[in-house]
């Protein structure tokens, strides 16, 4: 029960950090300019890696829960 928990709250955690990342990037592409060239595509690689270690995560609990 714990473990459900745990892995509940950690999913969440990571939802809105992929959320915040989300917004991040979207306010600095429409405010364009320097900034956007310099952080634009770093935001997007956080936002995917996020996404993937979501994905990986619900898969990894998935198994763990099917055995």
């Amino acid at each position: 029960m714990a473990r459900n928990i745990m892995t509940n709250y950690i999913l969440i955690i990571l939802v809105f950090s992929v959320l915040a990342v989300l917004i991040a990037g979207v306010v600095l592409m429409g405010r364009g300019g320097e900034l956007n060239k310099k952080y634009g595509n770093k935001l997007m690689m956080a936002r995917v890696s996020l996404q993937w270690l979501i994905v990986v995560l619900l898969i990894a609990i998935y198994l763990f829960n099917k055995s």
